[in-house]
């Protein structure tokens, strides 16, 4: 079997087919179409098998990437899926939206070798899509049920990974969410066309039907407080993620047209899933016909002028204070969607929101920026150059990044203690809060990042509160009576 590896030399690097610009451009279907068999293990086989993988110590997860490329390989495809599953709650959605250029694919050894990395993450997602269609993703059956209890506030990537992980304990676990749909941030905030929405409905289905309660429309310390959760379940996990759009500082930033990024995406996925949209018919969220520009450098951004470009933009100008090299998102995205049509103003800071006598936006002046000395995360620092020029806009989405809600605020709770970035304060070791049974995971802890690390922190935490509930259980458990002595 060891002669179907190492094809590296031998076969080049093949992403699945993907569908053509113009074609993809006017509907949020996916672009990557799945492998054939013969495709996935040709390119499975391309893995060196190294003797110290370096792709598993890039994926936050650490999963077993070499290990299940080889079962590909060898058309094991059954153990590959149990390889893979056993350290990611969702394989096939990280491997659709993970940016693996700046993770496993980009320090995978072959990709240093020159010959071009392995596609993991298309491979991953062919394990896991395969399962599903073999029937072999099936509901959880604990070996035994238990009546201690966890509530999990938050149906974002991070809350549904614990939420498993727990259930497959036996715990009974309920998930509270304020939105009306679990997912999170993987149904409202990624486009159909990185991430199909039946993809996250048919893993919240599986929960369900695994004893996972829902309780969807609740918003805690106004439909419920934080108290009687805390009094009803044993342990209390907040993954709430972090959903304060950071604003734009600059003058006319309140101009009508200056949309925040997530009420943009949300707006369209809802239409997506066929919700009444009111602010899309009334062409608030509507980009069709429109100059728009997105004033960001990350995945948030990418999503934006994709997005506009689908729903028929006239054009769409990506604003970004660095270089391309400098960029935080994924650079495969940023080839997406210059293949899309999308132009970007590399170097480029706004400087003021222009509008018309009548209040109606009409352009964005921008700063001229070059990069100067490297700030303390050791990215080079943007400065102006002194050169401004005007973009015209019609609408402009600002994807600047997230920052933490109030919690202690929304929750009624003052004794939930938050970092001076009102990031939720925990012990790192356990991942317990300032409340006694109570832990947080994900971007409210760790701030706005990526759906992989919400996952593994889900995972983390769940491991904490089992380990806390089985202290429980072993301290509520009646003495032995000692036995007489004969």
């Amino acid at each position: 079997m060891a002669s179907r590896m190492l094809k590296f030399t031998s076969i080049d690097r093949a992403m699945p087919e993907k569908r053509d610009a113009k074609a993809r451009a006017h509907d949020f279907e996916e672009i990557y179409a799945d492998y054939a068999k013969k495709a996935a293990e040709d390119q499975a086989g391309r893995c060196s098998q190294c003797g110290v993988p370096f792709c598993q110590q890039g994926c936050p997860l650490s999963n077993n990437i070499p290990d299940w490329l080889k079962l590909v390989a060898e058309d094991r495809m059954e153990e590959a899926y149990q390889v893979s599953s056993a350290t990611n709650n969702m394989p096939e959605i990280c491997g659709r939206i993970c940016p693996q250029d700046r993770l496993c694919e980009g320090i995978c050894t072959v990709e240093q070798s020159g010959h071009g990395t392995v596609t993991i993450g298309a491979i991953e997602r062919h394990i896991t899509d395969n399962a599903w269609e073999q029937g072999w993703v099936t509901p959880i059956k604990p070996p035994r049920e238990k009546d201690q209890s966890a509530g999990i506030i938050g149906a974002g990537p991070g809350g549904l990974a614990a939420a498993e992980q727990l259930r497959r304990k036996g715990y009974q676990v309920t998930v509270y969410d304020r939105y009306d749909r679990g997912g999170g941030l993987l149904i409202y905030g990624i486009p159909g066309f990185k991430l199909e929405k039946h993809i996250v409905e048919r893993r919240i289905k599986r929960l369900e039907d695994s004893g996972v309660t829902f309780k969807f429309n609740t918003d805690i310390g106004t439909d419920v407080t934080l108290a009687k959760l805390r009094d009803k379940h044993d342990t209390l996990l907040i993954a709430t993620g972090v959903y304060k759009a950071r604003d734009l500082m600059v003058p006319g930033s309140g101009t009508k047209g200056v949309l925040p990024a997530l009420d943009f995406l949300t707006t369209s996925n809802r239409r997506g899933l066929g919700d009444a949209v009111p602010s899309f018919d009334d062409g608030t969220h509507n980009a069709e016909g429109k100059r728009v520009v997105v004033i960001g450098g990350g995945d948030t951004a990418m999503d934006c002028v994709r997005t506009a470009v689908r729903q028929g933009a006239k054009s769409v100008t990506c604003l970004y204070r660095r270089d391309r090299a400098n960029m935080p998102g994924s650079q495969r995205e940023v080839a997406n969607a210059e293949e899309e049509g999308v132009v970007f103003e590399w170097l480029a800071s706004p400087e003021a929101i222009l509008d018309t006598k009548a209040g109606k936006l009409k352009a964005v002046r921008a700063a001229r920026m070059r990069l100067g000395p490297p700030d303390p995360s050791g990215r080079q620092s943007p400065e102006k150059t002194g050169d401004t020029f005007d973009i015209k806009a019609d609408m402009v989405i600002k994807a600047l990044g997230f920052d933490p809600e109030d919690l202690p605020e929304l929750f009624g709770e003052a004794a939930l203690k938050v970092n001076r970035w009102g990031a939720i304060r925990v012990d790192f070791a356990t991942l317990e809060t300032s409340l006694p049974n109570v832990f947080a995971a994900g971007d409210i802890v760790r701030g706005a990042s990526l759906v992989v690390w919400a996952i593994k922190d889900g995972r983390d935490a769940a491991e904490q509160m089992h380990k806390r509930m089985r202290e429980m259980a072993r301290d509520k458990a009646p003495a032995r009576e000692p036995v007489a002595a004969e």
